[in-house]
Order: C-alpha cells, then structure tokens, then sequence
C-alpha cells in the first residue's frame, strides 16, 4: 500500500464536471494498492495516518492530529502510485487488479468511516480532476 497525505485547507474531486467528494480542513490522500495488500495492511496505514501530527498547534509547531484539529478526509484511489519507471515506459505490474483494489480502497474508506469528521471520496476506477487549497507544503507519503 502506498499513501500520498497532502495537508489541506480545502480539496475536492470531480468526474465528468461533477463533484463526488469535497472537504475543508484535512488530509486529501492518494491511495495505491499494491498485488500484496491485505485488510490488515489497511488497517495499518491508515491507522498510521490517522496517528500523524501535521497539524499546527498554538505555538506554531507541527504537533496536532487529524482528530486533533475536527480534521476530515479526501481518499482517492490512484493505480499510478505502483507505477515501475525503471524503463521510460511505466509498468504497473505491481499494482493490485481492480476488482482486488476496489474491494480494499472500499474497506479503506469504511475502516476511516467514523474515525474523522467526515469521510468523502472520489470514484474508483474514474478519471479524477482533484483541485486543493493547502496550508503550505505539507506531503507525506507512506
């Protein structure tokens, strides 16, 4: 599994012109399946996510958690994480097959369920125009 965490004041997603998720202030996430990934490997990520403390607290330091801050989240799926650009052609063997990946992005989604102040998504399998406002440059991949 591999995350992309990006910080946000506001993010959204569309498909075909329309809005299939939108949040203020929290984590806009890119999420990449690998061929290896389990539930539990969702658990563990986006336990870990959840854990971070990128926010900034009264004193200006990175140093509050999603929760912390009444955060929410944005989660996309994006195949194009596991992409092998070893050769100027990239290859995305290692990536999960989609029926494999859906059925995980979708677990991922319902396991953050409840543990944010909201939970919205893009659309699996979609083509995805995602626009952000961040704080400042914040990333973090896992």
């Amino acid at each position: 599994m591999k995350l992309v965490i990006q910080r946000v004041t506001r993010a959204s997603v569309t498909v075909d012109g329309r809005v299939t998720g939108s949040i203020g202030k929290g984590y806009l996430v890119l999420i990449g399946i690998g061929r290896e990934d389990t539930e539990e490997t969702v658990r563990k990520y986006a336990d870990k996510m959840l854990k971070l403390r990128i926010f900034e607290d009264e004193n200006g330091k990175t140093n509050l958690s999603l929760s912390q801050v009444s955060g929410e989240l944005l989660l996309v799926s994006q195949f194009t994480l596991y992409a092998d650009t070893s050769s100027n052609r990239p290859g995305f063997s290692q990536a999960a097959p989609p029926d494999m990946a859906e059925k995980l992005y979708r677990y991922f989604v319902e396991y953050c369920t409840g543990k944010a102040k909201s939970v919205e998504t893009g659309e699996f399998g979609a083509d995805m125009k995602v626009e952000l406002l961040n704080d400042g440059p914040f990333t973090i991949c896992l």
